[in-house]
């Protein structure tokens, strides 16, 4: 009975999706739907997975934590109390969506795909890896720098009650609370064509999160921990803008295009020289090693600046409110009902000037 009230609310929305998009999106729109209707029909209550015992050892334990988790965001962080993360589903794959980015050879701007309902995002999500990298290969083949990613979470944004997947529990405890807290923080405030606003305000209560969870449990020498590796995320982020700072002084120059691209090929070859410098300075931690062995284009540069640039500003809001995360919320609301424009201003009036930069952006204390 549960399911068939899912699937006709899943029919219901596809077929507005369907009747609102042009005829060139509903092949892409039709696999979304497919893909959400094959991940809802898998899940499981999870109160009913713990008292069976149906399932490993070790994925009981991991949801064990995802209920304390989820109790202690709705109680300590004011995240809503909705009917998602009640349920487990597993997707017998490493991740829940693989996300295409794309961008020209020559500049930093992302390709945007404007949907029905989500309004415009710069990233194409797909349920399998192989049609995001069969469009991936199109894109190259045009010139364009592309970009595949897997994805362990995705929000649905209330339209659906989310499930917590196999590919949370890959996580250890900080990751898994991380990801717990930024996903539910999606459904508290979500402004359509505007990823930036979005993903920067989800982590900002992500790491508030954590700081509440770590510290409240005593967990002093996690936190710092924390703060350690958000540190070492900071200035990764850093190298990285420098570079695309780089990047778009080449882009916008009158050099023609075959100087370009030779200046192109040299900054991403010093940026690999800068990151084994930082390495250095971190004696050693190569946790981003994965990710730069991957190579270096304009949409894997562009698409990890969108996920941070706001964090600072949200976070000066949040101290502007005396940490008060219900206070937090109404201001935040508030930021998102204005004009795009407007919006940005706003927020950049609360970026901290860099003489008042710590060196990482994450504390709030």
């Amino acid at each position: 009975m549960i399911y068939s009230r899912r699937l006709s609310s899943i029919l219901l929305f596809v077929l507005c999706l369907l009747l609102l998009s042009a005829c060139s999106e509903r092949t892409y729109l039709w696999q979304s739907v497919k893909g959400q209707m094959d991940l809802m029909s898998r899940a499981r209550p999870i109160d009913d997975i713990l008292a069976q015992n149906d399932e490993p050892q070790n994925i009981r334990d991991q949801l064990s934590k995802v209920v304390t988790l989820r109790e202690f965001a709705i109680s300590s962080l004011s995240l809503p109390d909705s009917g998602s993360y009640r349920e487990y589903a597993d997707l017998e794959r490493p991740y829940a969506v693989w996300n295409l980015v794309v961008a020209p050879e020559l500049s930093l701007e992302l390709n945007q795909w404007c949907f029905p309902v989500v309004g415009c995002v710069t990233y194409r999500g797909y349920f399998d890896e192989e049609s995001a990298s069969s469009l991936a290969q199109k894109f190259s083949v045009q010139g364009f720098d592309v970009d595949v990613y897997g994805v362990q979470a995705y929000s649905t944004l209330n339209w659906f009650d989310d499930p917590v997947l196999n590919t949370f529990l890959y996580n250890d405890d900080i990751h898994l609370a991380a990801l717990l807290f930024h996903e539910m923080a999606h459904q508290v405030v979500y402004v359509p064509d505007d990823t930036l606003f979005n993903e920067s305000f989800a982590k900002t209560v992500e790491m508030e999160g954590l700081r509440r969870w770590l510290q409240s449990s005593g967990s002093d020498d996690l936190w710092k921990q924390c703060l350690q590796r958000e540190d070492q995320l900071a200035d990764f982020h850093k190298l990285l803008a420098m570079t695309s700072a780089e990047l778009r002084q080449i882009y916008a120059s009158k050099l023609d295009n075959t100087q370009k691209r030779l200046a192109k090929q040299e900054i991403l070859t010093h940026a690999f020289d800068d990151y084994d410098s930082l390495k250095e300075s971190w004696d050693g931690y190569d946790g981003f090693d994965a990710w730069m062995q991957s190579g270096l284009n304009n949409a894997r540069l562009s698409s990890m600046s969108t996920y941070n640039d706001l964090v600072p500003a949200f976070q000066t809001l949040l101290r502007h409110v005396d940490n008060d995360l219900q206070k937090f919320y109404i201001e935040v609301k508030v930021l998102g009902a204005l004009p795009e424009d407007e919006r940005l201003v706003a927020l950049k009036l609360l970026l901290p000037s860099p003489e008042h930069e710590s060196g990482h952006t994450v504390r709030v204390d």
